[in-house]
């Protein structure tokens, strides 16, 4: 199940029947409220939340689930009609796993969905390790020195992929490819976001992740 909440309802009845088509069971929601309340009920495996919601902004919803235990890893991808880069970083920030600036095509938001789903279901048994910082890979569990590090989908998948490969450079292009997926239309620009967001997160073992002039990012470790 995959819940749509936007206010707008020609956008609403787009983004349902477009999922509807695709072969996802949908629900469609007006505002954050009704919402919030069907999800108490019964949990989705994706959210399409719309920044600008009456009753109860995405923003604020945004914040309930990840401060939920048991909607924490539900995956969220943001809509903002704004496009401004700071309403981008707040939702990423607070957990956001992608967000898309409309207008935006059917294509673009069905392959956004089916990458986003994809990336969470790909997980393999074996555990990453750099000095205290830990990935248990199956439960997608981080730890640095013992403690728990909460991240999104895309950064769990960005701290994967570079522990896996150290010290091998991968150029924004390479990292949208193999996180995002060649088939989705994304932003570079989302990388260096995420990286930035990724670093603040790892604490000290941020200082892992290195920039690479004129290319992009590798994983360095420093700290075993």
């Amino acid at each position: 199940m995959i819940y749509c909440v936007e206010d707008d309802a020609s956008i609403r009845d787009i983004e349902v029947y477009a999922l509807q088509a695709s072969g996802f069971e949908t629900q469609g929601f007006e505002d954050g409220l009704s919402f919030y309340q069907a999800l108490s009920k019964k949990q989705p495996q994706l959210v399409i939340l719309d920044v600008m919601l009456p009753k109860i902004n995405g923003i604020e919803l945004l914040k309930k689930m990840k401060g939920h235990p048991q909607w924490s890893k539900i995956p969220v991808i943001m809509a903002t009609a704004k496009g401004e880069e700071y309403d981008k970083v707040i939702a990423l920030d607070l957990g956001a796993d992608y967000y898309l600036t409309k207008p935006f095509g059917v294509m673009e938001f069905i392959s956004c969905v089916k990458a986003v789903l994809r990336h969470y279901q790909k997980c393999n048994e074996e555990m990453l390790t750099c000095g205290g910082l830990k990935i248990e890979c199956q439960s997608r569990r981080v730890t640095a020195n013992g403690e728990k590090i909460n991240l999104t989908y895309k950064e769990f998948e960005l701290l994967q992929l570079f522990m896996s490969h150290p010290n091998l450079a991968y150029s924004r292009q390479q990292l949208m490819e193999s996180v995002w997926d060649t088939d989705f239309l994304g932003e570079t620009r989302t990388i260096d976001m995420h990286i930035k967001t990724l670093r603040k997160k790892l604490g000290v073992y941020g200082e892992n992740i290195i920039t690479v002039r004129n290319v992009g990012y590798r994983w360095e470790n420093k700290n075993e």
